[in-house]
């Protein structure tokens, strides 16, 4: 259980080091040739920051692991919204008064109750659904291509292609960086699905309490790092923008590619427990978003315990 467990942790440790080295070198290779920043930014890193969660979805429906491919969309628009908003704030609130923020959020809204609605009427994500929610996805970017092309004010949800370059032009480690990303995620991806169901299977729990708990965790630690770090500097306000995007993309792409590459099915536990948590969870940040209500210590303290008790509640509770 031990070796199982090092090695899943090794898978995570790869996949996160791999996909920041592909986005990395895929935003350096598209600067040199000269590919607008914006277009940059809402198709390489968009993409290639989600790139961890959509090859390990991609690798646990090819190995009939679907409740790890589930867990880790559900778990990590959890671990989004409840511990990475919820203990930065504790630290310093964080202001939704955010220019652009509200119709990002709509489209969030949008996106979980499509993928409810097809947890609760079918009981799976299949292909056509799959293509559904991929599509939705390709109109919402090319949505926000256009907005921001007629420079309709700030785009909270796109991410700085700064923070992903070293500089102009091509060099070496351009090519490294893309290649060494391209074989540490499937890598990666292998050793965590891999020993993450044998793993589940010496705990005695479910294959999905692996996606909403070490997957869902370990792929937010980076924007909890992130948030963190702006929370000590008094800026946290601007990273809510990034999460509402991750959620869309974890819900419309990585959900997406799950039904296309041959689908899945929730368990019974996931439709009683993990996807009303969520629900409640994007509910809550609604709650704050709209009114433009600051998330305070106080809400924060609340969202980090109840993340807390929802990681204990499943790890305990879901025995086979």
């Amino acid at each position: 259980m031990l070796t199982d467990l090092l090695l899943v942790l090794t898978g995570l440790l790869a996949l996160l080091i791999a996909g920041e080295l592909l986005v990395r070198g895929a935003v350096d290779l598209a600067r040199a040739l000269h590919i607008p920043a914006l277009i940059v930014s809402l198709t390489i890193v968009a993409f290639g920051t989600s790139a961890p969660e959509i090859v390990v979805s991609i690798q646990a429906v090819l190995n009939g692991s679907a409740g790890i491919a589930l867990g880790n969309i559900v778990g990590s628009n959890i671990a989004n919204i409840l511990m990475v908003l919820g203990i930065p704030a504790i630290i310093y609130p964080i202001s939704t008064n955010v220019d652009g923020l509200k119709k990002h959020t709509i489209v969030m809204g949008l996106a979980t109750i499509a993928f409810a609605m097809a947890a609760y009427l079918t009981g799976k994500i299949t292909f056509m659904i799959g293509a559904a929610l991929f599509t939705a996805l390709i109109i919402y970017i090319s949505y926000m291509l256009i907005d921001a092309m007629r420079g309709r004010g700030n785009n909270p949800v796109l991410d700085e292609v700064e923070e992903f370059s070293d500089g102009d032009g091509l060099r070496l480690s351009t090519f490294v960086f893309i290649i060494v990303g391209l074989i540490g995620l499937p890598l990666g991806a292998n050793l965590l699905v891999t020993h993450g169901s044998i793993l589940a299977s010496s705990l005695g729990v479910r294959d999905a309490v692996i996606g909403l708990t070490v997957i869902a965790f370990g792929t937010s630690l980076p924007e909890l790092a992130t948030v963190l770090s702006a929370a000590v500097k008094k800026k946290a306000d601007v990273a809510i923008g990034s999460i509402v995007g991750s959620n869309i993309f974890n819900l419309l792409a990585v959900g997406g590619v799950t039904g296309l590459v041959g689908g899945a099915s929730f368990d019974p536990a996931s439709l009683h427990i993990d996807l009303p948590v969520m629900i409640f969870a994007t509910v809550i940040l609604c709650i704050f978003i709209f009114p433009k209500i600051n998330i305070g210590r106080f809400p924060g303290m609340l969202m980090a315990a109840a993340y807390i008790g929802f990681i204990y509640y499943i790890a305990t509770q879901t025995l086979i």
